[in-house]
């Protein structure tokens, strides 16, 4: 099968360009959103990690509660409004932290990011299951990888010009910009016909079963599907270990590097997050060529388990390095080699699901996975009191990259089968 490149895609397909200007612009909005926040609660918490921890623990949790939920909505309903209603929701949730003045008000931050991630787990479930309905199977490689490299992308610039904008300008104009984006966002999605989010046996079969029997068929899929089942173990492995990136990130570069080299605790967390995404970006870029390799020799089978691996041992160094810019090199060499290795796996997970059923094993993987992160963020936050963020660093790195191994172990399986 011949994989559509970057170009061909976005001159040819204008309902993926729809959706992916919308990301664009909403996802910039999200990471001013998400460094403001966190910058204004360790302000007014005066910089607690446990108040950190509740807000990671806000922003991850409910989409990973609600993401099996959102998978099933969206494979019964409209997924263009979906997207439409869930994108207007978050203008007016967005500008709730405005309210945020003390420390008494921090369950108003809280609020909005649980709202905000909530709607999140709707809009990305019926994004996620509309993208192959507008690439194609050909397309379906170039688009998810554009998908993800602008997310990653606007990870690295939205982090950047967040941290400086909130340094600057203060907390309040970013809030408002989040606001915005997602207006813009909720206007592209409504340029995208009806008829090319999702296939007309797809909407021939909503309806025609209980929320709950659709809800019970999707579990079902995933842990009778060993491929399904490999995907959603390994991720949230994987998971345990990342989640403490949140922590790291607000310890080393918040707390750690502006003490010791005298760092604006906004800017440091800033550009950890600014080098973490340009390496997304860069290894969504490579992504590309790399898969179709991989299709034409057959080895996704060693890329996935190796990359895995040294991705983990990659950051884990990260924890020994005695400077700011060293760290953000470690971050972002182990981010390219993670992301190479997502889009490998996430085209090949997505090709592997059927239409009618493909929101509701999506999201599912991607809720137990959040479920995963958002826990490991919050047991990071208390670990941190006892161990040192050089410590948490080590044992992230390591406990992400023994994915890998689980991978190997999973797929020999299903080799000797």
């Amino acid at each position: 099968m011949e994989s559509t490149t970057y170009g061909q895609l976005l001159k040819e397909n204008r309902n993926f360009r729809n959706l992916l200007a919308g990301q664009f612009i909403s996802e910039l909005g999200n990471w001013f959103n998400f460094i403001a926040s966190l910058g204004l609660v360790r302000l007014v918490s005066d910089a607690s990690p446990m108040a950190a921890g509740v807000l990671f623990v806000c922003r991850l949790m409910p989409f990973a509660m609600f993401s099996p939920i959102a998978g099933t909505f969206v494979d019964r309903f409209s997924r263009r409004q979906v997207m439409i209603i869930t994108d207007l929701a978050r203008v007016a949730v967005a500008l709730m932290f405005l309210l945020v003045t003390d420390a008494g008000d921090l369950w108003i931050a809280y609020l909005a990011t649980i709202l905000l991630s909530t709607f999140g787990a709707f809009f990305d479930g019926a994004k996620n299951a509309a993208t192959p309905n507008l690439t194609g199977k050909e397309g379906l490689l170039a688009g998810t990888a554009l998908m993800f490299s602008t997310r990653f992308l606007l990870m690295a610039i939205g982090s950047a010009l967040g941290g400086w904008a909130a340094a600057i300008f203060g907390y309040e104009a970013a809030f408002i910009i989040n606001a915005a984006s997602f207006l813009a966002s909720a206007y592209t999605v409504w340029l995208i016909p009806e008829d090319a989010v999702r296939e007309q046996e797809t909407a021939n079969r909503a309806g025609q079963e209980s929320f709950l029997t659709e809800l019970r068929q999707g579990l079902h899929y995933a842990v009778t599907n060993h491929f399904a089942l490999t995907i959603i173990l390994m991720n949230v492995i994987w998971a345990v270990g990342g989640g403490a990136i949140n922590i790291v990130f607000e310890r080393m570069g918040g707390v750690i590097f502006a003490r010791t080299e005298g760092w604006n605790p906004d800017v440091a967390v800033a550009l950890l997050w600014t080098a973490s995404g340009f390496g997304l970006f860069l290894g969504m870029m490579i992504a590309h060529r790399t898969s179709i390799h991989l299709d034409r020799r057959g080895s996704h089978y060693k890329f996935i388990g190796w990359t895995l691996l040294i991705h983990g041992v990659l950051f884990a160094f990260a924890g020994v390095v005695p400077s700011l810019w060293l760290f953000m090199f470690f971050a972002f060499i182990s981010r390219v080699i993670i992301v190479v290795e997502y889009a490998v796996q996430e085209t090949l997970f997505q090709r592997s699901l059927p239409d009618y059923i493909r929101g509701r094993i999506s999201t599912l993987e991607r809720g137990a996975e959040l479920t995963m992160f958002g826990l490991s963020s919050w047991v990071s936050s208390l670990m941190i009191y006892e161990v040192s963020a050089e410590v948490l660093t080590i044992f992230s790195g390591l406990l992400a990259g023994s994915a890998g191994i689980v991978w190997f172990i999973r797929e020999s399986q299903n080799r000797e089968r």
